[in-house]
């Protein structure tokens, strides 16, 4: 069989820790269209110190149109899972989708299609939050919890799991590794695409590879927002302070802190209009985790024994 007739091989990891969600996650990706010429494995790596996952993925294995895989990992350590997911696949690409998701019927298509036409080592799709009743007017209106790529000069410099496809047989995505020292802490997503646009991957965006998430009720606060934000930022000036040392490290710093105190400025002017206001005031809990991460102060944890993944 030549390389144009063999089929795509493509597996779809989900990690996941104690969350009942998965059957739907799992459900949605039953129904997924294949891409032309393709065939599909599921990966389920469960992060839970015992192995409660396995019951419910082996109560739908008689549903699934696609073998899946069941991995157990158990040290509550998100980087593990999503390891054990890059360990277990030896498919030309790599699908990443959170357990809390479902999948368009024409997900997988869009990001595949975005890679064969693009070449692009890493593609990644949005994420549409659905919000309940529980959650604010603000929240709803400014639509918090989404989740697009960020272009700097035109360009994704970094990206994220909870969507993305991965392609395995490039030569900056083989062997790579998301950092375990952030496996609890998150970021981990954000270390990983950065090293890899560091040394010369491409990263692009199919627009049409849409995934929703409900945002639950836990997560319907402005508090959990602003932790998320200030762990993200965390993390980017974890990133700045490895790659600058002495006086540039002070200037990313003190660049930090200037736009933490625009953002806070920018907050107080903006109080009549809640949508604006609470924007500025994410985006300066951002800085001020920049500021922290610069400054070598360890990330806040999120993930673990403490919180579902």
């Amino acid at each position: 069989m030549t390389a144009e007739e063999r089929p795509i091989r493509i597996d779809i990891g989900i990690c996941t820790y104690r969350r009942p969600e998965l059957a739907e996650t799992l459900t949605s990706l039953f129904e997924i269209a294949v891409p032309a010429g393709a065939e599909l494995r599921l990966i389920v790596a469960d992060n839970d110190v015992g192995p409660s996952a396995r019951g419910l993925v082996d109560g739908l294995r008689e549903r699934s149109p696609f073998p899946i895989r069941y991995v157990h990992c158990p040290k509550s350590n998100i980087s593990i899972a999503r390891n054990a997911c890059l360990a277990e696949s030896d498919a030309d690409y790599l699908a990443f989708i959170d357990d809390d998701e479902t999948a368009e019927p024409q997900w997988l298509v869009g990001l595949v299609s975005t890679a064969k036409r693009t070449g692009a080592d890493a593609v990644l799709g949005p994420v549409r939050a659905v919000y309940g009743t529980q959650s604010a007017d603000w929240m709803r209106k400014g639509d918090f919890h989404s989740t697009m790529p960020v272009w700097v000069g035109g360009q994704i410099r970094t990206g994220y799991t909870c969507n993305t496809l991965l392609h395995m047989r490039s030569p900056v995505v083989a062997g790579r590794r998301f950092a375990l020292s952030l496996g609890q802490s998150g970021g981990e997503d954000t270390h990983f695409f950065t090293a890899l646009t560091d040394v010369g991957g491409r990263i692009e965006f199919a627009s049409d590879a849409m995934v929703e998430e409900l945002v639950p009720e836990k997560r319907a606060s402005f508090s959990w927002l602003a932790k998320r934000r200030f762990r993200s930022g965390q993390t980017h000036g974890r990133i700045l302070a490895s790659k600058n040392s002495g006086l540039s490290r002070l200037r990313q710093t003190g660049l930090a802190c200037l736009k933490l105190g625009y953002c806070l400025a920018l907050t107080a002017a903006t109080i009549p209009s809640p949508v604006a206001r609470i924007r500025y005031a994410l985006r300066a809990a951002l800085h001020a985790g920049a500021v922290s991460g610069t400054l070598g102060i360890r990330e806040i944890r999120q993930y673990g024994a403490a919180e579902a993944l």
